[in-house]
């Protein structure tokens, strides 16, 4: 007696099965090629910029040569431009916020993560995000109306003390202006704090409890749970944030305008007024033309330049202080 064949229905549930992996790797290219672009409209977004700046300031970066990286001197009459000063203004202001915003930072978050109690982690977190979210021109006229005259007030006092030390003496000797790189890296900070201490609260409490319940069970202090687990464990989100204000401290225009006093001189006093890359552009740009303008704009893409630096600068310390900590 012949024998009917059943039907194949393991070959049929292979190939919906086969189907729905095609399907599923078709949806996959397509969404890997749509985050890929949104990547590459980044990079290409950030690489327009640099390149219309150095473009825009063409006439004298290749006209003026070193003359204008080395050069103090800005003199629109003269057509005679340097931009030393700025470049000075903006690293030495930044260097100053991240001096005192980073401890101070890492404080809060270490306090509200480790150490205060519940009912007072919320409002602070809260405060934190408040501030963070104030925009920079506040801050400029906080420092101008408040902050400046208060600064003017005890300026003569770090004159009279730090003033006298044998190496740092010079930087805080010069006339109580209030207006200048003191007055405006702490300003500078004011403005960042907010964006670090959120940052690292919100890294330190990925750290799984169960790792620092072990430490504390083996006697060690919240300084060393804090040292030895929640810092290695997150030290590239850290990084990331102290980044992230580095960032705003180099670029910032308004806040830094106020309170800086937009002197274009070098001086080894931080009680000096002085100029910064962006306030210079935010001050003069409107009135520029011609070489002016161009000169301007040379010194926005040494912005970009600066801030590609100093960025990767920190990220190659950061690396070799990970591969020494690994061996």
């Amino acid at each position: 007696m012949a024998t009917i064949p059943a039907p194949d229905i393991v070959t049929g549930t292979d190939t919906g099965i086969d189907r729905r992996a095609l399907r599923d790797a078709r949806h996959d290219a397509r969404f890997r090629a749509l985050v890929m672009a949104c990547a590459l409209l980044l990079l290409a977004s950030l690489l327009g910029a640099a390149l219309s700046t150095l473009w825009g300031g063409r006439e004298v970066l290749f006209g003026h040569g070193w003359h204008f990286l080395t050069s103090a001197a800005w003199n629109p009459v003269a057509d005679d431009y340097g931009a030393l000063a700025p470049v000075f203004g903006t690293l030495v202001t930044s260097f100053i916020a991240l001096l005192l915003a980073v401890p101070t930072a890492f404080g809060i978050a270490l306090y509200l993560t480790q150490i205060a109690p519940g009912w007072l982690r919320a409002p602070v977190a809260t405060a934190i995000e408040l501030l963070a979210s104030i925009p920079s021109i506040i801050y400029g006229m906080w420092g101008l109306f408040v902050f400046v005259p208060f600064m003017a007030g005890i300026e003569p006092v770090l004159s009279a003390t730090l003033g006298r030390l044998p190496l740092l003496g010079r930087l805080f000797q010069g006339p109580p202006l209030g207006l200048g790189l003191l007055t405006a890296g702490i300003v500078l900070a004011v403005m960042i704090l907010p964006f670090i201490a959120a940052v690292m609260r919100e890294v330190f409490q990925t750290v799984p409890v169960r790792l620092q319940e072990s430490a504390y069970a083996l006697g060690a202090t919240t300084w060393e749970v804090v040292w030895h687990i929640v810092l290695p464990y997150t030290r590239s989100a850290v990084a990331g944030g102290i980044f992230l204000g580095l960032g705003r401290a180099l670029g910032e225009t308004m806040a830094v305008t106020f309170v800086l006093g937009n002197a274009y001189n070098l001086s080894s006093s931080l009680l000096m007024p002085g100029v910064s890359i962006s306030s210079s552009i935010a001050n003069e740009f409107n009135e520029a033309v011609d070489l002016h303008r161009s000169a301007l704009l040379a010194l926005g893409f040494l912005l970009f330049v600066v801030t590609f630096a100093v960025l990767a600068l920190a990220r190659w310390m950061l690396r070799r202080l990970a591969r020494r900590e690994d061996r």
